[in-house]
Protein backbone atom coordinates (compact mmCIF):
# COMPACT_ATOMS: atom_id res chain seq x y z
CA UNK A 1 0.00 0.00 0.00
CA UNK A 2 1.31 3.45 -0.90
CA UNK A 3 2.22 6.05 1.69
CA UNK A 4 3.53 9.33 2.12
CA UNK A 5 5.75 9.87 5.20
CA UNK A 6 5.85 13.56 6.73
CA UNK A 7 8.70 14.46 8.98
CA UNK A 8 7.98 16.84 11.53
CA UNK A 9 11.12 19.62 12.29
CA UNK A 10 12.39 17.17 15.33
CA UNK A 11 12.20 14.45 13.03
CA UNK A 12 9.55 12.06 13.85
CA UNK A 13 7.37 10.20 11.09
CA UNK A 14 4.16 10.38 10.32
CA UNK A 15 2.62 7.76 7.94
CA UNK A 16 -0.46 8.38 6.20
CA UNK A 17 -1.67 5.39 4.05
CA UNK A 18 -2.90 6.35 0.38
CA UNK A 19 -5.96 3.96 0.48
CA UNK A 20 -8.39 6.65 -0.92
CA UNK A 21 -8.44 7.33 -4.92
CA UNK A 22 -7.95 10.94 -4.14
CA UNK A 23 -5.77 12.71 -1.45
CA UNK A 24 -5.74 16.37 -0.91
CA UNK A 25 -3.13 18.19 1.24
CA UNK A 26 -2.84 21.57 2.56
CA UNK A 27 -4.10 24.08 5.96
CA UNK A 28 -7.53 23.85 5.58
CA UNK A 29 -9.43 21.77 7.62
CA UNK A 30 -11.22 19.82 4.75
CA UNK A 31 -7.87 18.13 3.26
CA UNK A 32 -7.17 14.65 3.75
CA UNK A 33 -4.20 15.36 5.01
CA UNK A 34 -3.62 18.57 6.75
CA UNK A 35 -0.23 20.35 7.23
CA UNK A 36 -0.34 23.28 9.82
CA UNK A 37 2.58 25.44 8.68
CA UNK A 38 2.56 28.77 6.95
CA UNK A 39 4.56 27.47 4.17
CA UNK A 40 1.90 25.39 2.77
CA UNK A 41 -1.36 26.60 1.09
CA UNK A 42 -5.00 26.04 1.89
CA UNK A 43 -5.25 23.47 -1.32
CA UNK A 44 -1.31 22.98 -1.43
CA UNK A 45 -1.45 19.51 -3.85
CA UNK A 46 -3.05 16.36 -4.64
CA UNK A 47 -2.13 13.01 -4.33
CA UNK A 48 -3.90 10.41 -6.75
CA UNK A 49 -3.80 6.63 -6.27
CA UNK A 50 -4.73 4.68 -10.12
CA UNK A 51 -4.50 1.11 -10.07
CA UNK A 52 -0.61 1.10 -8.48
CA UNK A 53 0.63 4.50 -9.70
CA UNK A 54 0.11 7.24 -7.47
CA UNK A 55 0.15 10.89 -9.23
CA UNK A 56 1.30 14.38 -7.04
CA UNK A 57 -0.51 17.38 -9.13
CA UNK A 58 0.35 20.98 -7.54
CA UNK A 59 -2.61 22.62 -7.10
CA UNK A 60 -1.54 26.14 -8.01
CA UNK A 61 0.47 26.59 -4.49
CA UNK A 62 2.35 30.00 -3.69
CA UNK A 63 5.43 28.29 -2.22
CA UNK A 64 4.94 25.38 -4.91
CA UNK A 65 6.06 21.35 -4.51
CA UNK A 66 9.45 19.94 -5.29
CA UNK A 67 9.61 16.33 -6.08
CA UNK A 68 13.60 15.38 -5.44
CA UNK A 69 14.89 19.19 -5.58
CA UNK A 70 12.62 19.75 -9.09
CA UNK A 71 9.81 22.53 -8.68
CA UNK A 72 6.88 19.97 -10.28
CA UNK A 73 3.00 20.99 -11.29
CA UNK A 74 2.09 16.76 -11.97
CA UNK A 75 4.17 14.37 -11.45
CA UNK A 76 4.21 10.20 -10.95
CA UNK A 77 5.62 9.75 -8.19
CA UNK A 78 8.03 6.62 -7.03
CA UNK A 79 9.41 4.65 -4.38
CA UNK A 80 11.66 6.66 -2.54
CA UNK A 81 10.81 10.20 -3.79
CA UNK A 82 11.31 12.99 -1.85
CA UNK A 83 8.49 15.80 -1.66
CA UNK A 84 8.98 19.56 -0.04
CA UNK A 85 5.13 20.98 0.29
CA UNK A 86 6.70 24.36 1.05
CA UNK A 87 8.94 24.10 3.97
CA UNK A 88 7.77 20.46 5.08
CA UNK A 89 9.13 17.50 3.96
CA UNK A 90 8.00 13.79 3.21
CA UNK A 91 8.55 10.83 1.24
CA UNK A 92 6.66 8.43 -1.29
CA UNK A 93 6.85 4.61 -0.91
CA UNK A 94 4.96 2.45 -2.55
CA UNK A 95 6.43 -0.50 -0.21
CA UNK A 96 5.26 -1.27 3.41
CA UNK A 97 7.43 0.77 5.16
CA UNK A 98 8.21 1.47 9.28
CA UNK A 99 7.51 4.43 10.97
CA UNK A 100 11.16 3.81 12.62
CA UNK A 101 12.78 3.85 8.89
CA UNK A 102 15.94 5.86 8.34
CA UNK A 103 16.04 8.85 8.33
CA UNK A 104 15.97 10.76 4.64
CA UNK A 105 19.28 11.97 3.45
CA UNK A 106 20.21 15.24 3.68
CA UNK A 107 21.00 17.03 0.23
CA UNK A 108 24.47 18.04 -0.01
CA UNK A 109 25.84 21.70 -0.71
CA UNK A 110 28.08 22.22 -3.48
CA UNK A 111 29.94 25.15 -4.48
CA UNK A 112 29.97 26.88 -7.45
CA UNK A 113 32.80 28.86 -8.63
CA UNK A 114 33.95 29.94 -12.03
CA UNK A 115 36.51 28.16 -14.39
CA UNK A 116 40.64 29.55 -13.21
CA UNK A 117 41.88 28.97 -16.78
CA UNK A 118 39.89 28.54 -20.14
CA UNK A 119 41.58 28.20 -23.36
CA UNK A 120 40.42 28.52 -27.17
CA UNK A 121 40.64 24.82 -28.93
CA UNK A 122 43.95 24.62 -31.05
CA UNK A 123 41.89 23.85 -34.10
CA UNK A 124 38.96 26.18 -33.45
CA UNK A 125 38.15 26.14 -37.09
CA UNK A 126 37.05 23.17 -36.91
CA UNK A 127 34.47 23.25 -33.60
CA UNK A 128 31.97 24.35 -36.30
CA UNK A 129 29.17 21.12 -37.28
CA UNK A 130 28.87 22.96 -40.55
CA UNK A 131 31.63 22.47 -43.40
CA UNK A 132 32.76 25.53 -44.87
CA UNK A 133 31.76 25.91 -48.28
CA UNK A 134 35.18 26.46 -50.63
CA UNK A 135 34.36 27.98 -53.69
CA UNK A 136 36.84 28.00 -57.18
CA UNK A 137 38.37 30.61 -58.54
CA UNK A 138 37.40 31.00 -61.78
CA UNK A 139 38.71 33.27 -64.54
CA UNK A 140 35.93 33.50 -66.93
CA UNK A 141 33.41 34.47 -64.14
CA UNK A 142 36.02 37.09 -63.05
CA UNK A 143 36.14 38.59 -65.80
CA UNK A 144 32.42 38.74 -66.84
CA UNK A 145 32.13 40.45 -63.34
CA UNK A 146 34.73 43.14 -64.21
CA UNK A 147 33.13 43.79 -67.33
CA UNK A 148 29.95 44.22 -65.76
CA UNK A 149 31.17 46.89 -62.95
CA UNK A 150 33.06 48.55 -65.92
CA UNK A 151 30.14 49.03 -67.68
CA UNK A 152 27.84 50.19 -64.94
CA UNK A 153 30.45 52.52 -64.21
CA UNK A 154 30.55 53.91 -67.49
CA UNK A 155 27.06 54.01 -67.70
CA UNK A 156 26.85 56.12 -64.39
CA UNK A 157 29.54 58.61 -65.78
CA UNK A 158 26.85 59.12 -68.45
CA UNK A 159 24.55 59.97 -66.22
CA UNK A 160 26.20 62.57 -64.37
CA UNK A 161 27.88 64.37 -67.61
CA UNK A 162 24.14 64.42 -68.95
CA UNK A 163 23.23 66.16 -65.56
CA UNK A 164 25.67 68.59 -65.51
CA UNK A 165 25.24 69.48 -68.87
CA UNK A 166 23.42 72.76 -69.96
CA UNK A 167 20.25 72.86 -71.96
CA UNK A 168 20.72 74.71 -75.00
CA UNK A 169 19.96 78.68 -75.24
CA UNK A 170 18.02 79.36 -78.87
Amino acid sequence: MPKLILRNEAGQPTVHDLVEETHTIGRAPENSIRLEDNSVSGRHAQIAVIAQDCFLKDLGSTNGTLVNGQAVTEVQLRTGDRIKFGKIEARFEGEVVTAASEPMPQLEATELRAAELSTRPADFANASPFQTRKTKKDPARTAVLAAAALAFLAFLASLIALALMKPPVF
